[in-house]
């Protein structure tokens, strides 16, 4: 299964269990669909765009060891993880209401390979070197100590592993960045600083030894080897 279908399949499996943030996540529902155009200026496609390539570093039949930080509510990823039932998958977050919607969501797919544990990104309780893949979708613009959270991921990476996600990048779109400054960053649902493409490319790669990024309106999607 393709990545585009396996995120329309996460679209389609909301039902009546959709949250308004995994509305907005998934641009699949109507508020959702209000807040993609108003605040990100995204339909579903390019909504869809930047989840695939944010993904990709994560290929079909996947069996290493993988860390997902933060896994929030899982809905895009939980059907991601059901194609691949050889992968030893980690899930963190630090918010355990958000962890525990995840949780439901691996327990009503039969995800026997996953695991879940609650913890901070700027903190990790692994060794280093632990994983193959991490990956992190939506989250760095949140975290509060990112340069902790940037040097974590790269050390718990085995050499050669691939850190790949997406998340807010300020400088793209100014209507976006409106919203980021007046809403979201008082509101305490992002954290500054953000970063922006620019910085964003330089400090990958000078971390990694391959980065590729693209940005789709104001997200920055990467997949970076170690």
């Amino acid at each position: 299964m393709s990545r585009h279908n396996e995120i329309q399949n996460a679209y389609r499996s909301l039902g009546k269990e959709a949250t308004f943030y995994d509305g907005m996540i998934t641009c699949s529902t109507l508020p959702g669909r209000v807040v993609c155009g108003l605040v990100w200026n995204m339909g579903q496609e390019k909504n869809t765009r930047y989840l695939e390539k944010a993904l990709s570093g994560v290929p079909d039949g996947f069996s290493g060891k993988l860390l997902e930080v933060p896994v929030g509510t899982g809905v895009l990823t939980m059907p991601v993880y059901k194609t691949l039932p050889q992968a030893d998958i980690t899930c963190l977050d630090y918010s355990p209401d958000m962890m525990a919607a995840a949780q439901r969501r691996a327990e009503t797919a039969g995800l026997k390979n996953v695991t879940f544990q609650q913890g901070d990104a700027g903190a990790l309780p692994f060794e280093d070197a632990s994983f193959d893949r991490v990956l992190s979708l939506n989250g760095f613009h949140a975290f509060p100590d990112k340069e902790a959270a940037y040097h974590e991921i790269f050390r718990v990476l085995r050499p050669g592993g691939i850190f790949c996600g997406c998340f807010y990048v300020r400088g793209e779109n100014r209507r976006t960045d409106w919203f980021i400054e007046k809403l979201y960053t008082p509101k305490g649902f992002f954290t500054p600083p953000y970063e922006t493409s620019e910085s964003l490319r330089e400090r990958l790669t000078g971390q990694y030894e391959q980065a590729a990024m693209e940005t789709v309106e104001s997200i920055a999607c990467f997949v970076c080897k170690k």
